[in-house]
């Protein structure tokens, strides 16, 4: 049974910072990109960030780029999401989701078989 287990979220205020972790378990995690998807309050899901199965490609959404880093340990079976200078508008549950390693690398979320229970991230003063 695939599991994903997000943790690290919370409240922090603007400008400040949050590392978010998803321990996986239950598939071969180093077969599999990897992603983390938001839903803000009343908007749909959005892929923020994803990472190929070997680490080396990654792609952001755009209004993220520069501020949030999407990174895995294969021998972990950890994804992070590093997230820097959060702003308001990035409140939301965060999810972690495995990928179908038969699409593209991309930051659809129906490209995603599998997903966490989330993490809610507020972004307050």
């Amino acid at each position: 049974e695939v599991q994903l287990v997000e943790s690290g979220g919370g409240l922090v205020q603007p400008g400040g910072s949050l590392r978010l972790s998803c321990a996986a378990s239950g598939f071969t995690f180093d077969d599999y990109p990897m992603s983390w998807v938001r839903q803000a309050p009343g908007k749909e899901r959005e892929g923020v960030a994803v990472i190929s199965s070997s680490g080396e490609k990654a792609y952001y959404l755009d209004s993220v780029k520069g501020r949030f880093t999407i990174s895995r340990d294969n021998a972990k079976n950890t994804a992070y999401l590093q997230m820097f200078s959060l702003k308001p508008e990035d409140t939301g549950v965060y999810y972690c989701a495995v990928m179908d390693p038969l699409w593209p690398l991309n930051l659809n979320p129906g490209a995603y078989d599998h997903w966490g229970q989330g993490t809610q991230d507020t972004v307050s003063s």
